[in-house]
């Protein structure tokens, strides 16, 4: 994170610098092109797609600009709009360009210093982002490569598989709570085992009373499953029997929950997957050890905090991974008032959470 300060990133900037400002969108984006000054060299925006033929139309255009105008250093501007700037920034990165990123608040807010108007188009937006390049008000985004690249997307899909279980464990509870209520004081745990057994043959407290005791003994029996015996089935047939659960559309219920606790083992599986693949990955990182061999910090934590920073080295100081994590101090202080500090939470939410789990652990 060299030369981050905004004198810095001015002073990049010289005459023989074409900064160019895009707007992107998810399947069309609009750039137009200035010099140091501001004075705009494109006639009209270009408005090129999100495909590989428009980025090389981009490419060509860019090319054919600075040079007619003696231009050694294209620096090109956009807001980071969701997920749709990847495949650009990544051409941009690949092609010697070196993309930086606007504060959409930013843009909103200078919009209308040009013609004091609050409107929003495709010509306006990418002159207002290339002016507040110009002024040095833009950041480097970090797009992670190899190793880190992997990590990242597998730490990605291990957030959303823990939520996505998360969920269906969530939408169990309400089965319960709804036809069952009783089972939880049978079995705390979802993963038990004998439990899931018997919900697999009887979902419902009438499908268990008709099994009986006897019955739902056997189903243990024929599984040849220890620590489960006549004592726990009579407890979970007198559960069923007492049991004030919904009684109404008995046949939806059971698809329900049979669907419900197989995504959840779907999900369990994926989840023990990602994980397995995370270890292995996280083991071409060179300084994995120390921090593994931290007390109270294990594999999830690890793998989350690398995919949120990468490669560590590109930090000069721990002020820099503090910003990056939206823990930067922002003080409330004016004349003889001092009010209360506070976190700034302008950076990576997921990093916040590592980190922040990570502190309860220890």
């Amino acid at each position: 994170m060299n030369c981050n300060t905004q004198n810095a990133k001015i002073a990049s900037i010289t005459e023989n610098t074409l900064i160019v400002g895009i707007d992107v969108g998810s399947e069309t984006h609009y750039a137009r092109a200035f010099d140091w000054r501001n004075y705009e060299y494109s006639k009209k925006p270009l408005e090129f797609s999100n495909t590989e033929a428009g980025f090389l139309t981009f490419k060509a255009w860019v090319e054919d600009i600075a040079e007619k105008h003696g231009k050694t250093a294209v620096i090109p501007g956009m807001e980071p709009t969701g997920h749709y700037w990847f495949a650009l920034g990544k051409f941009l990165q690949d092609s010697g360009m070196k993309p930086v990123h606007v504060n959409p608040h930013h843009v909103k807010k200078s919009k209308e210093l040009d013609d004091n108007n609050p409107n929003k188009n495709d010509r306006k937006d990418p002159k207002t982002i290339a002016a507040l390049v110009n002024e040095g008000r833009f950041s480097y985004p970090y797009i992670p490569t190899g190793i880190y690249a992997e990590i990242r997307g597998l730490s990605n899909l291990r957030f959303q598989t823990q939520e996505e279980l998360t969920r269906i464990k969530n939408r169990i509870a309400r089965w319960f709570s709804i036809y069952f209520p009783e089972y939880k004081d049978v079995y705390g745990d979802l993963k038990a085992i004998s439990g899931r057994m018997v919900l697999k043959a009887a979902p419902l407290p009438e499908d268990i009373i008709k099994l009986g005791a006897e019955g739902v003994n056997q189903i243990w029996r024929d599984a040849k499953l220890r620590g489960a015996g006549m004592k726990r089935a009579k407890t979970l047939v007198s559960a069923a029997e007492h049991s004030i659960g919904s009684k109404e559309a008995p046949e939806a219920a059971r698809i329900e929950l049979k669907n419900l606790l197989n995504d959840m083992d779907v999900y369990a599986s994926r989840l023990e997957e990602l994980l397995r693949s995370i270890e292995e990955k996280l083991k071409e990182i060179p300084y994995i050890d120390k921090l593994m061999a931290i007390k109270g910090v294990g594999l999830v934590t690890v793998s989350g905090f690398v995919a949120e920073v990468g490669d560590i080295g590109r930090f000069d100081n721990p002020k820099q991974l503090q910003k990056l994590a939206g823990y930067a101090i922002v003080a409330n202080d004016s004349g003889k008032h001092n009010g209360e500090s506070r976190i700034s939470h302008r950076g990576r939410k997921r990093l916040r959470y590592v980190l922040y789990e990570a502190a309860i652990s220890l």
